[in-house]
């Protein structure tokens, strides 16, 4: 099972580009963030007519999220409220379209568009940390279930000076401050592992070059685009890749995609054993 995770900031405007990585690739499940387009306008009939299921959770302008997929999703949830439908915080949170899940054969696939937060002096950076304790909440509720667990997504924050080109003079600013790696680590809690980092420990691997800075032509990028995998399927895990090529397409997204394979559903053996992934 392939699953990716890819902020294309306007699916409309990077159409040609969704699709033909689509086609080369071959994902069971591509999960997109930033698609900026209400759902009555999001091109559905492009992707069905290239043989795609579409799920989405759209917004004009900003935000929104879809579940691009190979076969029709189960239990489609979208914003906060899919899991914390009392919650009035949730609700609030939930009116930017940020937030989608679904099951693909079994496994919980939850698809993020973490808030930048723009500045720590901004109104918004509050904003990004109770998004992020709404988060933990949602988080809970959803594994209640037991189901097993996959979150993707543009996080904007950078876990580790080894995830900014220039950690010395970035680290304690936005996207790297002390309070959104603390509120990140209670998200993933012990439940949760980046993915990533069991195939690459280095520095160096990028997904986001701000169009801004002249920063893909110096290769001076941050590592925010993330996929996390709860114990029953990190051990599962074959790779996880950053697409970086893609970023270097005409008129690409700031950022690149990431892909995880897995080796799911796991074999009768693995099923049947003492330690398997079902414990």
């Amino acid at each position: 099972m392939q699953i990716a995770t890819w902020n294309v900031n306007s699916v409309r405007t990077r159409l040609d580009q969704v699709l033909a990585w689509l086609e080369l690739e071959q994902p069971d499940l591509l999960c997109l963030q930033e698609t900026k387009v209400d759902d009555p306008l999001f091109p559905l009939q492009a992707f069905e007519a290239a043989g795609w299921k579409v799920s989405i959770h759209g917004q004009k302008a900003y935000n929104g999220v879809a579940l691009i997929s190979r076969v029709p999703l189960e239990d489609v949830r979208c914003g906060f409220t899919g899991e914390l439908p009392e919650d009035p915080e949730a609700e609030q949170l939930g009116e930017q379209k940020r937030v989608i899940s679904a099951l693909l054969d079994g496994v919980r696939v939850l698809n993020l568009y973490v808030p930048n937060g723009s500045s720590l002096k901004s109104d918004k950076y509050p904003y990004k940390l109770s998004w992020l304790a709404c988060l933990k909440r949602y988080l809970d509720a959803q594994a209640e279930r037991g189901e097993p667990l996959c979150m993707v997504g543009d996080f904007n924050i950078a876990p580790e000076a080894r995830d900014i080109h220039d950690p010395d003079r970035l680290s304690g600013g936005i996207m790297a401050s002390d309070a959104e790696r603390s509120a990140l680590k209670e998200v993933l809690n012990t439940r949760l592992q980046d993915v990533f980092r069991v195939f690459e420990p280095d520095s160096g691997h990028w997904s986001w070059w701000d169009y801004r800075t002249g920063a893909w032509d110096r290769d001076r990028g941050w590592r925010i685009d993330h996929i996390y995998l709860c114990d029953d399927l990190l051990g599962l895990a074959k790779s996880c890749v950053i697409h970086k090529a893609v970023r270097g397409n005409l008129q690409p997204s700031d950022h690149a995609p990431v892909s995880v394979e897995l080796d799911w559903p796991p074999a009768e053996d693995d099923l049947n054993d003492d330690n398997d992934v079902f414990r």
